[in-house]
């Protein structure tokens, strides 16, 4: 029987090591979530409301320990764990509260004397998710999912385990039926085999554009449902009539929370050529000030990498650019898992942290001469998951918003989900939408229903 190790990235020391679920264990927990189905499905938005009211209550009441193993598994400050936390809390009021509005019956007019679609749950969904934000991303997908009557499924990255059966412990805590939400203890090499059971309805996947595509390829094949949340490289367009400080401020907290390993971080700074000079100048006083150090720490807000080898990518990248040309302004340096908030100007489209998406504290900065040459640069990715645009003239800036080729455009604002907006990219980023009614009605079947006397 295999196992998995998860390791604190900052100090390299084993935390557990779990036995991996063996091929009849993955069908045993298959055909008891497919069981549960058949009687969850049967019960009330009211019966859902309050035990999902239950699961916000235990992240609540339990935040500092969710929190302590998430920051030693994969390093996360402190700080910013508590914070997942209870924004994992509030998608799952926000679900409670809105799901049986959000699913009600359309009523449609048409010849008959009674038309309209209902949405009815799909059955077992499988999440797959990544290990960067190892609560969020998964309640996002769990609290519209059960809600709707579904059932979940968790293959979560081999490296946060233990927050994997932390999460399956919230809605145990919570009274949830057993098998509503489980966790598989499966490597990677054994998704394909889970997606084409044919207990597996659809799959929800946030991680990589590589294994996007073959989850995509095998639920394609099977004809199934998929939504894919996949990598971003969003650009900070910052125009020449900006409130500076303000903006710097949020352009910070864009590329350097969570450490920078964040799929909807502030990777490319944009910025006007005429207030380039004083821009940088004053960026690179606040990235020094960002305090790194222990995760557990609660002034640290730059802890380390998840593992070693992100870092080492990271360094790579950056040291392409800077020989190919770019500026190094502050930063560069790694040492194990952990790499120095960094800055780098004078990148051309041409260099790998332009082309390339950078996962960890390091931001490339390229200047413009107009508005149509700062779009140019914005979408010239392979992503399109969202962008950020600055300046004092927000009705102008809202006119141009079309221009840009994303999932999502905030203005005066780093790119953020929210429970109440849908949240999704374009191109290399994905497609379909987790959050709002447009996420609970993802894997829902909409069924006409058509009466006549």
């Amino acid at each position: 029987m295999a196992t998995k190790t998860s390791i604190n990235p900052y100090n390299g020391a084993e935390i557990k090591s779990y036995k991996t679920h063996t091929k009849p264990e993955i069908q045993d927990i298959l055909t008891k979530a497919d069981k549960r189905f058949y009687s969850w499905r049967e019960t009330s938005f009211a019966e859902r409301k309050k035990l999902m009211l239950a699961a916000a209550s235990e992240l609540k009441n339990n935040k500092e320990e969710y929190a302590k193993d998430m920051t030693l598994e994969m390093g996360k400050p402190i700080k910013q764990a508590i914070a997942e936390v209870e924004k994992c809390a509030w998608v799952c009021e926000y679900y409670a509260e809105n799901a049986e509005e959000q699913l009600k019956n359309e009523i449609i007019k048409t010849d008959a004397h009674k038309s309209y679609v209902s949405y009815e749950p799909m059955g077992v969904v499988l999440a797959i998710m990544p290990w960067n934000y190892p609560f969020w991303q998964v309640f996002r997908f769990a609290a519209p999912a059960l809600m709707a009557g579904n059932i979940g499924v968790l293959k979560h990255a081999s490296n946060v385990f233990g927050n994997a059966l932390n999460i399956e412990k919230v809605f145990k805590r919570a009274g949830f039926p057993d098998h509503c939400f489980t966790t598989l203890k499966v490597g990677s090499d054994a998704i394909e085999e889970i997606i084409e059971s044919p207990i597996v309805k659809a799959v929800t996947l946030t991680g990589s554009g590589p294994a996007g595509s073959e989850v995509a390829a095998t639920a394609g094949k099977n004809i199934k449902k998929t939504v894919l949340e996949l990598g971003g490289n969003n650009a900070l367009v910052v125009l020449k009539d900006c409130d500076i400080d303000k903006t710097i401020d949020t352009c910070v907290q864009a590329r350097f929370q969570n450490t920078g390993q964040s799929c909807i971080a502030g990777k490319r700074l944009l910025v006007d050529e005429s207030i380039s000079e004083e821009f940088i100048e004053k960026l690179v006083i606040k990235v020094r000030e960002l305090k790194s150090g222990d995760p557990v720490d609660e002034e640290t807000f730059i802890g380390t990498l998840a593992r070693e080898d992100l870092a080492k990518d990271l360094e790579e990248q950056v040291e392409k650019s800077v020989k190919a040309g770019a500026k190094l302004e502050i930063g560069g340096k790694r040492q194990n898992a952990y790499f120095e908030p960094t800055v780098v100007s004078n990148v051309s489209p041409e260099m790998t942290m332009f082309k390339e998406e950078t996962f960890g504290p390091a931001l490339s900065v390229t200047t413009f001469k107009t508005v149509d040459e700062a779009i140019e640069l914005s979408n010239n990715s392979k992503f399109g998951l969202g962008v950020s645009l600055f300046s004092k003239d927000t009705e102008a800036t809202e006119k141009i918003a079309y221009r840009f080729n994303e999932g999502a455009v905030f203005i005066n604002e780093l790119v953020k989900s929210d429970p109440r907006l849908p949240f999704g990219g374009v191109k290399n980023s994905g497609y379909g939408r987790e959050l709002s009614n447009h996420g609970i009605t993802e894997f829902v079947n909409r069924k006409t229903v058509y009466i006549n006397k």
